[in-house]
């Protein structure tokens, strides 16, 4: 059974960091994009950052880049995501994803629906 496991979310001063980790287990990913996405109270889930199988291509959302840095361990089946400069807009459930489609390819999708497997999120909310 495949199963993806977020941690490291929490409450943080605006301008402070956090390191969100996703474990998957039950499936081997290293093939495969992974990607985190976030929703905030009242409103859709919107992407985040992506990262193709093998590192080399990335994808943020305009609001975040420059602050956030999606990076993976594919010994460790685990992808990971600093972030930075953090702002009380950034305050939501992030949740990761992995697309199992098209395989060891530059194939970064943006969109939740190309994704097939979830995470149950972890909580961040950043104070002013």
């Amino acid at each position: 059974q495949v199963q993806l496991v977020e941690s490291g979310g929490g409450l943080v001063q605006a301008g402070g960091s956090l390191r969100l980790s996703c474990a998957a287990s039950g499936r081997t990913f290293s093939s495969y994009a992974m990607a985190w996405f976030r929703q905030a109270p009242g409103k859709d889930r919107e992407f985040v950052a992506v990262i193709n199988w093998s590192g080399t291509i990335t994808d943020y959302v305009d609001s975040v880049k420059g602050r956030f840095t999606i990076s993976r361990d594919n010994g460790k089946n685990t992808v990971y995501l600093q972030m930075g400069s953090l702002k009380p807009e950034d305050t939501s459930l992030y949740y990761c994803a992995v697309s199992h489609r098209f395989g060891s390819s530059a194939y970064t999708p943006r969109g939740e629906y190309e994704y097939d497997y979830w995470g149950q999120g972890t909580q961040v909310t950043v104070s002013s």
